[in-house]
């Protein structure tokens, strides 16, 4: 599971995280993070593509962090084959 969230300090940054890799050090400080700020999307995606998953996210807050124009149908899109429905 991961959560794309708006930073609402004064960046206003995007920022991604994956749930699934927080271990018991970083757990509350990243959900905290996360909570604070904007929701703006999040989703479950398949283990077994796992690595791709997180490189297709990654690149897609990169877009968002450079002021493209990316709504919901085109993270949607970009994300379809890495995603569960």
């Amino acid at each position: 599971m991961f959560e794309i969230y708006q930073d609402n300090t004064y960046s206003k940054e995007f920022r991604v995280v994956y749930f699934s890799e927080l271990n018991d050090h970083n757990r509350d400080k990243e959900i905290d993070r996360a909570m604070l700020g904007d929701h703006y999307y999040d989703g479950f995606f398949l283990t077994l593509k796992k690595e791709r998953a997180m490189r297709d996210i990654d690149r897609v807050v990169d877009r968002l962090n450079t002021g493209n124009d990316f709504n919901l149908d085109d993270l949607k899109t970009e994300l379809s084959e890495i995603l569960i429905d």
